[in-house]
């Protein structure tokens, strides 16, 4: 089977000396959760933007569903949602002007993305604040918003960085049942996060990163052996 993501040897630095990702190799299968988890300025988000075509990189290649970011990016972002970790959106606009802009960047018809954006924005409590200036909205609200955005052109891959920071309990829940219900129809899920309890409930598999290289990858269960996801990362994290 064909990843939709292939990271092929990916490093990258940023001042020519210290690697900040190394040589990382890693497959994110049609279907899979795949939780990214290691300490701050282990190489987490480095990767992430990389694989969004965001940043370029020293060595290696990515490939989104067989097409390298590389050599062409424009069609790889278009089957990526990227998220981030504090999402800096146009602040000038409403919400809905918002998603009406990201809709009309992935062709989406008027009949789909009302449907969509309508389906989403009730899904996460942001109905009533889609007229408001994107200003006037919290953190927690532009997080929803973002989410909303990369959900409404149905992207094969999503790529999130720290994905529930921010978002009340409610909607942590529907976040992941919605991610849930994206793979099970064959998109996959590729994001980092701190809350390793939230890593082991929801994904399928798990990647350790330490200072920028892959220390351990596979199936949850696996990577964790008998004890909790915690356990086994705080004990990574001391012997790796």
């Amino acid at each position: 089977m064909q990843p939709i993501l292939d990271i092929r040897g990916f490093s990258k630095s940023y001042d020519g000396k210290a690697m900040a990702v190394d040589g990382l190799r890693l497959a994110i299968q049609p279907g899979d959760i795949y939780g990214f988890i290691g300490k701050n300025g282990a190489g987490k988000t480095t990767t992430l933007r990389a694989a969004a075509g965001i940043l370029r990189f020293d060595t290696g290649d990515m490939l989104v569903d067989g097409v390298s970011v590389k050599a062409d990016p424009l069609q790889c972002k278009r089957k990526i949602a990227y998220i981030p970790d504090n999402p800096d959106l146009y602040e000038f606009l409403t919400g809905r002007q918002y998603l009406d802009f990201v809709a009309d960047l992935f062709d989406i018809s008027r009949e789909e993305r009302h449907q969509r954006i309508a389906h989403y924005a009730q899904a996460l409590d942001l109905t009533d604040r889609l007229g408001d200036l994107i200003s006037s909205y919290s953190h927690g609200m532009k997080q929803k918003l973002a989410m909303i955005g990369g959900f409404i052109h149905r992207p094969l891959l999503f790529l999130m960085d720290e994905p529930f920071v921010g978002l009340d309990p409610e909607a942590v829940v529907r976040v992941r049942q919605i991610i849930r219900d994206f793979c099970a129809q064959g998109s996959a899920v590729f994001f980092s996060t701190h809350v390793l309890e939230v890593a082991q409930k929801l994904c399928n598999k798990v990647a350790v990163i330490k200072e920028g290289r892959l220390i351990a990858a596979g199936p949850t269960d696996q990577v964790r052996g008998q004890g909790s996801l915690e356990e086994y990362f705080l004990e990574a994290m001391r012997d790796a």
